[in-house]
């Protein structure tokens, strides 16, 4: 049995206000907002999706390949405007949402229900188990990282200003957009999409789709996920092989911007050994199905198949030009 959870009532009243100001924000934005604005606050989602899909998510929580400074810097700032805790406290959770997925430790356990893995969780208070999973975790790769632990020490410093400030005051300042369209529009109704994006992928695609690399996992194929997420719904896929940087199978950008991202830094050296996974170990893995057992949060787990290291292919690497 469950143990009983705590409500945060702190979260539930920022929700509500952030869903009035939501629908607010959509109103605005169909009435009043300037075309520039409405380029600004599309700009604004484009680029914080790419902060948790190609930065925090790939990157960071599953190592799926490297990033130069530059790129880390970018994708921090990125990640810093999802206003989605820090980095290390996503990487965190998320690695214990991969190592034990949809049991009792999983921040967001989709064997609770949609509306829990969706919201719920975000509302309470995290469980013990939660907590003591993800101390036991290694996270050493994100301490030896100065970008990492330079935001998680001033987060609350910076995410004011860039998940808030900024981005309703540059249409205020620079066209002259009413501050409280530019706030509502840009702030509000910005954040709420994203946020419900990247609950769509714990939810949604836990619950909805097929299951083709492993039957025996709740996580599924959810096209629609991800086109709202620039590729984070082909969850079955992705929880099958963490580490591949393109979460997916695919050898195109259909669905997955966030691949095409990285392939373009990886053109300007900004990002190297991209990490895929073969051909013929996804058949492999598609004729046994597995058995669900063996959950890794990504590339280094010390419970990461030997067969699947050696077989896992690298690109771009650093010392090839």
């Amino acid at each position: 049995m469950s143990p009983k959870r705590e409500i945060a009532w702190k979260k539930v009243s920022f929700f509500v206000y952030l869903h009035v100001g939501a629908l607010y924000g959509l109103y605005l934005i169909l009435t009043e907002a300037a075309w520039a604005t409405c380029l600004w606050f599309y700009f604004l989602v484009l680029i914080s999706t790419q902060g948790t899909g190609a930065g925090v998510h790939r990157l960071w929580a599953h190592r799926a390949y490297k990033a130069k400074v530059p790129l880390r810097l970018l994708l921090t700032f990125y990640q810093t405007l999802t206003f989605q805790k820090d980095i290390y406290d996503w990487v965190r959770d998320h690695r214990v949402h991969h190592k034990y997925s949809d049991t009792e430790p999983d921040p967001h356990n989709a064997s609770k229900g949609f509306f829990y893995s969706h919201m719920g969780w975000l509302m309470l208070k995290k469980t013990q188990s939660t907590i003591d999973k993800g101390k036991k975790l290694d996270l050493s790769d994100l301490e030896a990282d100065p970008i990492v632990m330079f935001q998680r020490k001033y987060y609350w410093y910076l995410a004011p200003i860039v998940a808030f400030g900024m981005p309703a005051f540059v249409p205020w300042y620079f066209w002259g957009e009413k501050f409280v369209v530019s706030w509502y529009v840009c702030n509000m109704f910005r954040y709420c999409l994203t946020l419900h994006g990247t609950c769509l992928v714990n939810s949604a695609a836990h619950i909805y789709g097929n299951r083709p690399y492993d039957k025996d996992i709740l996580p599924t194929q959810n096209l629609l996920v991800s086109y709202i997420t620039n590729g984070e719904g082909f969850h079955n896929y992705h929880h099958a092989f963490p580490w591949d940087y393109k979460a997916a199978e695919l050898g195109s950008y259909y669905g997955n911007w966030s691949t095409a991202f990285i392939d373009f830094m990886a053109r300007i050296g900004w990002a190297y050994d991209l990490k895929s996974v073969p051909l013929n170990m996804v058949e492999k893995r598609v004729k046994r199905t597995g058995d669900g057992t063996h959950n890794v949060w990504g590339w280094g787990d010390k419970d990461l198949d030997p067969d699947d290291v050696k077989m896992a292919e690298i690109t771009h690497s650093r010392s090839s030009g």
